[in-house]
């Protein structure tokens, strides 16, 4: 391909039914328009009656809040979605467009869809319509195709549930030969990386915050007891700083010494071992031995988390990005194959997972076990985002993260007339804005995504950050977001959907003409059928 050419993916073949404009209007009304433009009426209808005075601030304030945007919502969602949401099934894969005011555009290959579904409820049979969903081994890769005619929904789905059975069953490509193998042990010079986390603080709150409910419940005054109340008349009364400061030494030792003591308890005996079928066993705890099997057919990656003060500290810890291990909430409690150790032992053991198995790629050439990635596959340079992400960073770090308190102070001290809250608001912005900024920098540089041999790797994050390795095999599907203000900046979010873990990892801010290219050197063949080629 010549340098001036390039892939994007084109519009589906099938729009929407005509009649879905009125049912999402129908929708709009009960779910949205119809409860704001109730809301509005309810609180005019009472100042008209009872206090006109109110009126003169009231009216102007509920249409702008309320009556406004029920109208706009009423006119422009449906409209918008008529001339978005469209759907086509193709020889090998499903495509299909939603949204109104960002754009999702799914595909998924037959060969990994599960179940197809058709619902038509009340509202939806008014209208002739008919709402088909599509289930992969992913909540990510899901595909729901809204606004068709009933006629077309039931074509669809008996297309789909043809190509469920008359589909090759998966073959399995288990590892042969790899005996079992202890890959992590505990150590004690990992505890200094357990006091690196929010429960340090958080914990402690949680902790005091349960304790104070309980004395509440049994009638007991905490702020009345003999220690607290010393303590405040010795320090607290005559030096408010001096006891905010030494009550704030107190619960960073109080949450030190949990963490310890909780880390110790947890990940005492701590043991990563692979097994002969090339999973994973993690062995850990000291009251009760706990043990977490992870099947090699069910691992499809590993993830390098590095909090932010985690990552200070020089340390990280990693997870199998794994099915079968419960939903989202329990996955991410048994996932966690090493704990918070320094970063080099942890990029060991993230390249010795990622060894353990031995993949076709799509392109028919076979990667030999013995072709483990090495360490420098997770910490070597990535492609990085284009620079106008660090302008769409630095844009949202400073309107949410600075303006709004900064407008509630100014609007506050100009209806109290208080000045004083002027001079906080701009103590706030000179204070607050550099702290943002360097959050938002921070954001930016570990934005970054490369395919490396086998894998895809993908990092993103401040406060968590995390740099996740995907097996390129275990993609389910791709999905495309973007909104008005990604389109502005020729951006978009590639979502590779994968059967395990978070079921969706982000690739965020990738070029908008870059995306669909990407997309199918990452897993060929998802979107092949879909692409046309530009020129630039």
């Amino acid at each position: 391909m010549s340098s001036g050419e390039g892939l994007r993916l084109r519009a589906p073949r099938h729009g929407v039914d005509p009649g879905a404009r009125g049912w999402w209007t129908a929708r709009a009304l009960l779910t949205v328009s119809g409860p704001m433009t109730l809301a509005a009426l309810a609180l005019l209808v009472p100042g008209l009656l009872f206090f006109s005075g109110a009126l003169v601030w009231l009216a102007p304030l509920v249409t702008v809040v309320l009556l406004v945007p029920a109208v706009a919502y009423a006119l422009v969602m449906p409209a918008r979605r008529c001339r978005t949401h469209g759907w086509e099934l193709g020889e090998t894969a499903l495509y299909a467009v939603s949204g109104w005011f960002g754009r999702r555009r799914r595909i998924v290959p037959l060969s990994r869809v599960e179940s197809v579904a058709l619902r038509r409820g009340p509202l939806l049979r008014r209208y002739g319509l008919a709402v088909v969903t599509v289930a992969t081994g992913s909540d990510a890769g899901a595909v729901r195709i809204a606004g068709v005619s009933d006629t077309a929904a039931r074509r669809l789905t008996a297309r789909i549930e043809a190509a469920i059975a008359h589909r090759e069953p998966a073959v399995s490509h288990a590892e042969e030969g790899r005996g079992a193998k202890v890959l992590a042990v505990a150590s004690a010079r990992r505890l200094r990386y357990a006091p690196l986390t929010f429960w340090v603080w958080g914990g402690v709150l949680v902790a005091g915050g349960t304790v104070w409910r309980v004395l509440n419940a049994l009638g007991v005054k905490p702020w009345r007891i003999g220690i607290f109340r010393r303590l405040w008349a010795g320090y607290g009364a005559g030096a408010p700083w001096l006891a905010a400061l030494l009550g704030l030494a107190a619960v960073t030792l109080l949450g030190v010494a949990g963490a310890l003591v909780v880390h110790a308890g947890t990940w005492w005996r701590y043991r990563l071992e692979r097994t002969p079928s090339g999973g994973l066993d993690v062995r850990r705890g000291l009251f009760a031995t706990s043990v977490v099997s992870i099947e090699a057919d069910r691992l499809c990656g590993v993830a390098l988390r590095e909090p932010l003060l985690l990552r200070a500290g020089g340390g990280a810890s990693v997870r199998a990005v794994a099915g079968g291990l419960g939903d989202r909430e329990r996955n991410r409690k048994r996932s966690v194959v090493l704990p918070p150790a320094p970063r080099a032992e942890a990029l060991r053991v993230c390249a010795e997972v990622l060894g353990v198995r031995a993949e076709v790629l799509g392109t028919g050439g076979v990667i030999e076990a013995g072709d483990a990635p090495r360490t420098g596959e997770l910490s070597g340079a990535l492609r990085p985002a284009p620079r106008v992400a660090l302008r769409r960073r630095l844009v949202g770090a400073l309107g949410w993260g600075v303006l709004p308190v900064a407008l509630v102070l100014v609007g506050l001290g100009w209806l109290l007339d208080l000045p004083v809250l002027l001079w906080c608001a701009a103590g706030w912005v000179a204070v607050a804005s550099p702290v943002v900024c360097a959050l938002a920098w921070d954001a930016y540089r570990a934005l970054g995504y490369a395919v490396r041999g086998r894998h895809l790797v993908v990092r993103s994050g401040t406060f968590g950050r995390e740099t996740v390795a995907l097996d390129r095999s275990s993609v389910q599907g791709w999905t495309f977001t973007d909104t008005p203000f990604a389109l502005r900046a020729d951006v978009a979010t590639l979502t590779a959907a994968v059967p395990a873990g978070e079921d969706g990892y982000r690739i965020r801010d990738i070029p908008a003409a870059e995306a669909a290219k990407f997309a199918e050197f990452a897993a060929p063949g998802i979107v092949r059928e879909f692409l046309i080629r530009t020129s630039d």
